[in-house]
């Protein structure tokens, strides 16, 4: 999570798998084993999974590659 402001859940945008998919495009089951490995933050909620705004930028940023 962002430790440099406190985070209410009325301020957290979260996305549904397809959403997520849609947004990186890459398949559902990419982003499901994203979350089962541990890679990308996410909520279960019932049998679905919802993953913050947030985690998706976190994920994008430590996951550029420097090819230089």
């Amino acid at each position: 999570m962002n430790d440099h402001a406190p985070t209410t859940l009325s301020t957290i945008k979260f996305l549904k798998v397809t959403e997520v998919a849609a947004l990186l495009r890459v398949s559902r089951m990419s982003v499901y084993r994203l979350i089962h490995a541990g890679e990308l933050e996410a909520v279960r909620f019932g049998r679905n999974f919802r993953v913050p705004e947030h985690a998706v930028n976190a994920y994008l940023q430590q996951s550029f590659y420097d090819a230089g």
